[in-house]
């Protein structure tokens, strides 16, 4: 696959140049990358991405709810300022949270406020495998959820958004097994 570096190139990546690539798989949580580095060699792309969501879910709740306040509203101010990392921009846009109606766009704020006022951390959900219909569906359903719960589904949308990057990143058909 043209573009795609193999895990090979991934595991012979110097510590800058790692943190450079993989920072951002979980939104604005180079500590993520950093944590996992030092477990290179990767057999695959699903290795790597199991290294960081075993980071995730071994953090504590404080720890899990900050890696969820890291991420934009969808469709928020950062959005229509387009102050979006690339990544989020282009997965809010195939969703079609950048064609909203003004009723839709008013009804995805009023929501976010209220998710985010309940919660205190935004309302995180793949975009990629949603469109904006489901979006706002799942807000109003997760609404209904306690805080440790929704913490767990955030993050669980979380390790989706980050398989998702990796696969933009990495070959996945690239493996260092040994053929059989």
């Amino acid at each position: 696959m043209s573009g795609l570096m193999s895990i090979s190139e991934v595991n012979r990546m110097p510590y800058e140049q790692f943190i450079s690539i993989f920072g951002n798989v979980v939104e604005h949580c180079s500590l993520c990358a950093a944590a996992v580095w030092c477990q290179r060699p990767f057999s695959d792309v699903s290795q790597l991405h199991e290294a960081m969501s075993t980071f995730l879910d071994q953090q504590p709740l404080a720890g899990k709810e900050g890696v969820l306040r890291l991420h934009p509203d969808l469709a928020g101010k950062l959005a229509q300022s387009r102050g979006l990392t690339s990544d989020s921009a282009k997965e809010q846009t195939s969703a079609g949270l950048f064609d909203m109606t003004e009723k839709e766009r008013q009804t995805m704020n009023n929501l976010n406020q209220e998710y985010k006022e309940k919660y205190g951390f935004p309302f995180v959900i793949c975009a990629r495998e949603n469109k904006k219909e489901a979006i706002l569906k799942g807000l109003e359903t997760r609404l209904k959820n306690n805080s440790e719960e929704e913490a767990l589904t955030g993050v669980a949308e979380v390790k989706k958004i980050c398989r998702l990057r990796l696969l933009d990143i990495v070959d996945p058909s690239s493996s260092t097994k040994s053929a059989l």
